[in-house]
């Protein structure tokens, strides 16, 4: 029998194909309330359906299963999986031709979550949400577009793909990493503009329907030194004041993966998963460090309200296709074969 115990405000990851004993007792921890899956996880559809399908069974409500995929170089299952193309794709589409790259973005989101879906995941973290200023190496060709409208635009069409296919969808990352150069990954990004400056430009996808649609967001490691001290994810300004009050943002905040080098500055892992939460994030990523993630669990004592905890337990996808019925779905075939057009000429 699956444990019973609601969802708590962690999610961490696995090493293999499988789960170990100790992972096991992990994932049952109260604090645990998601993985998050790698390449690494990845062998073939059948062993990430069991390895997928055995997460679940551990709990109820399940542990909510989530993944980087979100096109080009950022998708974390490749082969027997569609080739998805980089969201830069779909922008240089909608200069040449609006309708048909809003088509193209739905088809691609109900592609992407139909095959994670018909796998056992739950949730991508996608769409990326941040503008192309050209600056940026670690966003790039993720991003949509420069212009925040067309961002919003394209950004809605995708994550109508998603909903359609029954997966929510993350938005990252708030308020924006586009115009910071350094990567978070490896260093500090400083964002020295003003926050009208962010507020009419990076934030402005946020302000439209795609913000609404949302159901979870990922702040930036990134320091808007002229706006709060703090990266935005450690930063009850940006989370409390602005996502939460400004924006009325209801769905879950996920922190960016806490073993980041722009998350070090706060301490230890037990000081920056406080200062998270405490900032206002639901969920915290512990990412590729087992040791952390123990650490974190046997140290961290968070008060987790009821109304985060619905938040998380939201975010469960409302149908799971069979993936072998996949081929003889039409709808499903007709944006497969717009992705492979995409995919083709990227």
């Amino acid at each position: 029998m699956p444990l019973s115990l609601p969802l708590g405000p962690v999610m961490c990851d696995v090493a293999g194909f499988s789960l170990t004993d100790a992972e096991r007792e992990t994932l049952c921890h109260p604090l645990v309330g998601g993985v998050i899956l790698f390449t690494r996880n990845y062998q073939s559809p059948e062993q990430l359906e069991a390895l997928t399908a055995e997460i679940h069974s551990l709990r109820t409500p399940a542990l909510i299963i989530a993944v980087d995929h979100e096109g080009g170089r950022v998708q974390r299952f490749r082969p027997n999986f569609t080739r998805l193309p980089a969201m830069r794709v779909l922008g240089e589409l909608f200069d040449q031709d609006e309708h048909r790259a809003r088509d193209a973005a739905r088809d691609t989101g109900f592609v992407l979550a139909a095959e994670l879906l018909a796998h056992g995941l739950d949730l991508s973290f996608t769409p990326v949400l941040d503008l192309d200023y050209g600056r940026s190496g670690v966003i790039g060709n993720r991003a949509f577009h420069g212009d925040p409208l067309v961002a919003a635009d394209l950004a809605y069409a995708l994550a109508t793909g998603l909903r359609e296919a029954g997966m929510s969808c993350v938005g990252k990352h708030f308020p924006g990493h586009g115009f910071a150069e350094a990567d978070s990954h490896v260093a500090m990004p400083v964002d020295a503009r003003d926050f009208d400056t962010i507020w009419e430009q990076d934030i402005a996808p946020y302000r439209q329907s795609i913000g609404r649609m949302l159901g979870g967001v990922m702040p930036a490691h990134v320091v808007y030194e002229k706006v709060d001290p703090n990266p935005a994810g450690f930063s009850r300004y940006w989370l409390q004041d602005v996502l939460r009050g400004k924006l009325r943002f209801k769905g879950v905040i996920f922190s960016d993966d806490l073993t980041m080098e722009g998350a070090t500055t706060v301490g230890g892992i037990v000081a920056r998963a406080e200062a998270a939460h405490s900032a206002g994030c639901d969920v915290v990523l512990v990412c590729n460090r087992p040791d952390l993630t123990h650490e974190l669990l046997a140290g961290w004592q968070p008060q987790v309200s009821d109304e985060s905890r619905a938040r998380i337990t939201a975010l469960a996808p409302t149908g799971r296709p069979d993936h072998t019925a996949l081929s003889l779905d039409a709808r499903f075939q007709q944006a497969w074969q717009t992705v492979q057009g995409l995919t083709e000429v990227a």
